[in-house]
């Protein structure tokens, strides 16, 4: 959870979301809506999960989308309502020339969530995990007459995309496997729902018990995935409550839509909470996060959440996926 809640940052140009591993197969099948000669001779190669090459004509760019999927992949497909992570490479073209506004190749995977652009949407859905995906997207499916400034995409800038899909979250998943602990004594109890695709419930200790002043971090089932590194895009569902009241405040089990932010970010994308006590976590896993207001909103709360100053937070999080660049 960030410091305006659940809401992260996610890059500008995707504003999207996403998650997840596929095998892929090597070979490439194509597949374009008609286009002009220009947008059919965008090319890209190179091995999956890893920086293309992206040759764009120094010609202008057509007015129809274009579409070709360079690598099958044979995982799941994508759904209008899926989320998904993927690595991605876009370029602005405009008139005869072109530059990469953005790439994630080096860094970690983003999250990509609906609603997309309209051609990035069309492009993706069908999809399976494990493709590479390259769209040429005309202004009229991309930003519009409008444009966008802050990236500085113009009303008559063509995007071009290229993008592994790297796995699909239907935004109902949880974690699995033998419960270790569900907190109790001092700490919060954890029940584990009844419902498939719901949140565990939270019950916090009496009145008579404290909150713990420094931060609680309590693994109730072990994941068999690897740990949780500084610079990972990380994928997840939450639940949080305040101490105080004994209420969930947050859950993105109701919305289904997985979470995904980068831990140990500068500046942090989440609660400082979370960067410390989910580092070194592994993916799988179900953790209890108590976490005092110094590790959370700090002295200023999140009135918009009924969280004061003084409040203690509990979370808990499946660990559902981990990405590195």
């Amino acid at each position: 959870m960030r410091r305006t809640l659940a809401v992260f940052a996610i890059p500008l140009l995707a504003t999207v979301a996403l998650a997840g591993c596929g095998s892929s197969k090597p070979a490439a099948s194509a597949s374009s809506s008609s286009g002009s000669n220009a947008n059919s001779s965008v090319t890209a190669s190179g091995t999956f999960d890893k920086t293309p090459n992206v040759v764009i004509p120094k010609a202008k760019a057509g007015t129809s989308l274009t579409v070709k999927t360079l690598i099958n992949g044979t995982g799941p497909a994508v759904t209008s309502s899926d989320e998904f992570v993927g690595d991605y490479a876009v370029y602005s073209w405009d008139g005869t020339s072109h530059a990469l506004k953005g790439s994630t190749y080096t860094t970690a995977p983003s999250l990509f969530r609906s609603p997309l652009i309209p051609g990035l949407q069309t492009a993706v859905v069908g999809k399976t995990v494990g493709s590479r995906v390259l769209a040429v997207i005309p202004p009229k499916e991309g930003f519009g007459t409008s444009g966008n400034s802050q990236a500085g995409i113009l009303p008559t800038t063509t995007l071009v995309f290229v993008i592994d899909v790297l796995k699909a979250y239907t935004g109902t998943e949880a974690v699995s496997g033998p419960t270790v602990s569900n907190g109790g004594g001092d700490l919060p109890t954890v029940t584990e729902p009844t419902t498939a695709g719901t949140a565990p419930t939270v019950k916090i200790p009496a009145s008579s018990v404290k909150p713990p002043t420094t931060l609680k971090i309590q693994t109730l089932i072990k994941g068999t995935g690897p740990k949780l590194a500084n610079g990972q895009l990380v994928v997840a569902q939450y639940v949080g409550y305040i101490w105080r009241t004994g209420k969930t405040f947050d859950s993105s089990w109701p919305r289904k839509q997985v979470f995904g932010f980068p831990i140990g970010a500068n500046p942090p994308q989440v609660i400082q909470g979370w960067n410390t006590g989910l580092v070194g976590q592994t993916v799988g896993s179900r953790v209890l996060l108590v976490v005092p207001p110094a590790e959370g909103y700090g002295s200023t709360g999140a009135s918009q959440a009924g969280i004061k100053g003084t409040d203690t937070l509990v979370f808990v999080v499946d660990i559902l996926g981990a990405y590195a660049g």
